[in-house]
């Protein structure tokens, strides 16, 4: 990258990555991926996940940590459909190659249910490879996409005219190792009777081409078909010990390949060659980068919160994650419907809150299970389901607590903190002389065992007060264990408690105990989402004061409340 020119030795061999580079097939590549982050746990994925430290990059750090969590992807990588296949699972896996291999494989089977059509990435890309051929350059194919679909998007692309461009192409299941591991560049360069050497190049558009690249002893000519900025082409090549790999130089477009390549002729060409380069394909308008996510920014000014008092947490997917446990026990349970009379009480999915919940309703009244998308995304707590399957029926939800928790005890007892420093940070704000509590709709028999287990060592004495589901008589979304709470402290509701919760009924519960609601976007749910769940309207009224997106923005929340309204005092 900070590579000049004049050290580039000009390309007898050219070697272009496929998928994101000369094709465009990300909406396959997204759908398949979407079908296999579900299947981790059965494919013994979840426990090889890379150790956080070993990641390159905080974005890096941020999807290991969502795909153990949720089990699918990151929304903002999902929304700017930038990172490649090969890139995400580099990033999951790190060194681990069989973990690496095992996850393409079971991508191959995902994806041979949405493959088929691609287009080029770029307008005219056909016409600027046949000119590199006409300049003598050799082209070739290595890509860690299997034969069976290599062969087959290669004949449909532009009527199979592609397929006489390369001399040769090498497929990921043709060779031991998918990159980065160098193995596809080597063979291809075999292929073609040539040895490595900074006159063969490799045109690839992710962080795991380049490190092929440099493993197989080429050039390596990043190409930004994401139009990433060039703070993030720093941040994912930082050029350390750990991670030494850059690219020599970095290209937006083949139009910006054939200048490269052009800067690299002699000052006097024969009067063939200046003919071929006279000849070039028109230029392109330079492409623009794809629209941002835009991230939730729905929340009041600071100045409109009142600074705390008492901190109160929920429990799952906000302190911690116990979702497997959740997701498993949801599973034994919904197949009883029938068995604890509980079918005729599901609502009418007429009186639904949103299309979703509808939908969710009927999927489990027709099938007693889940429906596929909701444990695909995993967002939803038991307590949601529940609100969502039987409504204002508070018998019914009894009922179901009851035999929800008969089967969480058969797999309750791995307890993660929801991010690194969740404990530190809690300190911290015991430390700013604020109270702090749990409010759970866990019954206190797993509830304080996880309490106790939690990073080995458990955080029993970081809370002043927890009440647990079967501490009261109702549970959330009713304002009785927040009342509780207070209660335990003497403590009275008003906007100087707060209470940090995932749900849709953690926010009602605040709403209706009359404290302050912070919703916890663990979930990381875009605005139009936030906006759907928090319609606002006379039949759902009860929206979150302030949204933050993980305990970073929470922390900073918390003193920026303290530094513009000092606390009042409000304990009695």
């Amino acid at each position: 990258m900070d590579s000049t020119i004049q050290t580039l030795t000009p390309p007898r061999i050219l070697l272009l990555d496929w998928h994101a580079t000369l094709v465009d097939s990300l909406d396959a590549m997204y759908r398949a991926i979407d079908d296999l982050l579900p299947q981790f746990e059965e494919l013994g994925l979840l426990g090889r996940l890379a150790p956080e430290e070993l990641s390159k990059t905080p974005d890096d750090v941020k999807l290991v940590r969502f795909v153990r969590i949720f089990r699918r992807l990151h929304p903002k990588i999902r929304a700017e459909r930038r990172v490649s296949r090969t890139d995400i699972f580099d990033a999951l896996f790190g060194p681990d190659l069989e973990a690496i291999a095992i996850a393409h494989k079971a991508f191959n089977a995902c994806y041979r249910d949405h493959f088929g059509e691609v287009k080029p990435f770029e307008a005219g890309m056909r016409e600027r490879l046949q000119l590199l051929r006409q300049l003598g350059i050799r082209l070739g194919v290595p890509t860690n996409r299997s034969r069976e679909f290599l062969e087959r998007e290669m004949l449909s692309l532009e009527g199979g005219s592609w397929v006489e461009l390369f001399d040769t192409t090498v497929c990921g299941d043709e060779v031991t190792h998918h990159k980065p591991a160098p193995d596809v560049l080597l063979k291809a360069i075999a292929n073609l009777g040539a040895k490595p050497g900074p006159d063969v190049w490799y045109l690839g558009d992710s962080r795991t081409d380049t490190i092929a690249a440099k493993e197989a002893g080429i050039t390596s000519i990043f190409y930004n078909g994401a139009m990433w900025d060039w703070d993030w082409l720093e941040r994912i090549f930082p050029r350390t010990e750990q991670h030494p790999h850059k690219p020599d130089a970095v290209v937006d477009d083949l139009d910006s390949l054939l200048d490269l390549l052009h800067s690299l002729e002699p000052a006097v060409q024969p009067p063939e060659r200046a003919a071929l380069w006279s000849a070039r394909p028109e230029r392109l308008p330079p492409r623009r980068q794809p629209p941002p996510r835009i991230e939730p920014d729905w929340h009041p000014a600071v100045v409109d919160l009142t600074a705390p008092v008492f901190l109160l947490f929920d429990w799952h997917a906000t302190l911690v994650d116990t979702l497997d446990a959740m997701y498993h026990a949801v599973d034994d349970m919904l197949p009883e419907l029938d068995e604890l009379k509980l079918s005729e009480r599901l609502v009418d999915p007429a009186d639904s809150k949103t299309p979703e919940d509808a939908r969710l309703v009927e999927h489990v009244r027709d099938y007693h299970q889940l429906h596929p998308k909701i444990k695909a995304d995993r967002k939803i707590s038991r307590t949601d389901i529940f609100e969502v399957l039987f409504g204002n029926d508070e018998a019914a939800k009894q009922i179901a607590h009851a035999a929800f928790n008969r089967h969480y005890r058969n797999h309750f007892g791995a307890v993660y903190p929801f991010e690194p420093g969740v404990k530190d940070m809690l300190i911290g704000l015991r430390a700013l002389d604020l109270q702090l509590g749990v409010l759970t709709n866990r019954d206190r028999e797993f509830f304080e065992q996880e309490l106790a287990a939690v990073e080995g060592t458990g955080w029993t004495e970081l809370f002043d007060t927890t009440v647990c589901g079967d501490d009261t008589a109702l549970r959330k979304p009713h304002a009785d264990p927040i009342l509780k709470a207070l209660e335990n402290l003497h403590l009275r509701p008003g906007p100087e408690i707060w209470y940090i919760g995932d749900s849709t009924t953690d926010t009602i519960s605040a709403k209706r105990a009359g404290v302050t609601s912070v919703f916890f976007n663990g979930a990381q749910w875009d605005q139009q989402w936030l906006d759907k769940i928090f319609p606002g309207t006379e039949r759902h009224p009860h929206k979150p004061d302030v949204v933050v997106n993980d305990f970073g923005e929470f922390w900073a929340l918390t003193l920026a409340c303290r530094a513009a309204r000092p606390r009042k005092g409000w304990s009695i």
